[in-house]
C-alpha cells in the first residue's frame, strides 16, 4: 500500500474566455511561491475525455494538514493570484480530501 498525503487539494477552473486559458495558469502559477504545500501543479486539462469539456485547468496540492492548507490561504500570494484569475474564470470547483 502506498503512503498517502493527508490532504490533497485539487481546483478545477473554466476560462470564461479560451484565449484566457495562458493567463489563468500564469496567476495560478503565483501560488507555487507559497510555501506550506509539499506537491504543487498547475496543468491544462488535456480534455482527452469526450464526455467533459468543462474543466481548462487543474491546481493540484498537498498539504501535511489542514491547517497547512489555512496558512497557504492566508498568503498574500493566495489574493495576488485571485485578483489575476477570477475575472477571468466562469467555473471554479474545489475539493479537498
Amino acid at each position: 500500500m502506498t503512503t498517502r498525503p493527508p490532504l490533497r487539494h485539487v481546483v478545477f477552473f473554466s476560462a470564461k474566455d479560451k484565449a484566457d486559458i495562458p493567463r489563468i495558469i500564469e496567476g495560478l502559477e503565483l501560488l507555487a511561491g507559497i510555501p506550506h504545500s509539499n506537491v504543487f501543479e498547475v496543468r491544462r486539462n488535456s480534455q482527452a475525455d469526450a464526455l467533459s469539456s468543462e474543466v481548462d485547468v487543474i491546481v493540484y496540492a498537498e498539504f501535511d494538514s489542514a491547517e497547512a492548507l489555512a496558512d497557504y490561504k492566508a498568503d498574500p500570494l493566495y489574493q495576488a493570484s485571485i485578483k489575476a484569475v477570477r475575472p477571468l474564470r466562469d467555473m471554479r470547483i474545489a475539493a479537498d480530501f
